[in-house]
């Protein structure tokens, strides 16, 4: 039994993140360019991490990023730099620099394997809670429409993320709409039809401002807090929007 040392990774513990099939993908990229967080190799072949625990950490949000990012990248069979950009600019300014030059190595090496998607998103739901998994699906959107084009292949891969991780579908179609407009957007963006009243849409904006609220996500790290805000944003937008379209205040 041997044991291989790898360096700080993602700013953070990765707690649960270093274990299943999550564990599993991160461990064949970390390779031995890293030496802090402690592997160990038995000799029949498996290899068990060390970290332990079950709270989400901030390492395990960005961990959870980094496999999901690769697993849309991966989907129309092109590698964009549009999108590497739109990551690496993501880590820049959540973990710095240097982390981030580790962290687009890793993602390079992960983008060369076969992510079993649907465990990664069960493991993923079980230990994080929904506001933090909606956080991960509005990002998901973001590396999408990076170039500026939809990429059907890759909104299919965000739909059946979504699916895995338990985000419903109205959940799913608010979010897709912060990026992907079309007449009904706003109102898609708070859960409603169109032909609601206006009491009832005061209401949905009410219930949308608490559950996209970017205390939610707080824990998460300050550039996770500053997209939970955009989103949040894009919420308050769509009610401007349908206030001045109906003429109520």
């Amino acid at each position: 039994m041997a044991k291989i040392k790898f360096g700080k990774w993602l700013g953070g513990g990765l707690g649960w993140a270093l274990g299943g099939p999550l564990g599993g993908v991160l461990g064949f990229a970390l390779g031995s360019a890293f030496d802090a967080a402690s592997v160990t190799v038995q000799t029949n072949g498996q290899t068990t991490f060390s970290s332990g625990g079950h709270a989400p950490e901030v390492g395990d949000f960005a961990a959870s990023l980094l496999v999901l990012s690769a697993a849309v990248m991966k989907s129309d069979g092109k590698m964009l730099k549009s999108e590497l950009d739109y990551v690496k600019k993501f880590l820049v300014q959540q973990f710095g620099e240097d982390h981030a030059q580790q962290q687009m190595l890793m993602l390079k090496e992960i983008l060369k394997q076969e992510i079993p998607l649907q465990q990664v998103c069960y493991q993923i739901k079980q230990y994080m809670p929904v506001a933090q998994r909606l956080q991960i699906i509005h990002y998901l959107f973001g590396i999408s429409k990076a170039d500026g084009h939809v990429h059907e292949l890759e909104l299919q891969t965000i739909e059946t993320i979504a699916n895995y991780l338990s985000v419903n579908t109205a959940d799913f179609n608010s979010l897709k709409a912060m990026y992907f407009r079309d007449v009904n957007s706003d109102y898609k963006i708070l859960e409603i039809e169109p032909n609601v009243s206006d009491e009832e849409v005061k209401k949905a904006y009410r219930r949308m401002a608490v559950k996209y609220h970017p205390d939610k996500v707080i824990s998460l790290g300050e550039e996770v807090q500053k997209a939970a805000k955009e989103k949040f944003q894009k919420m308050q937008n769509a009610y401007e929007n349908i206030k001045k379209q109906r003429g109520f205040s």
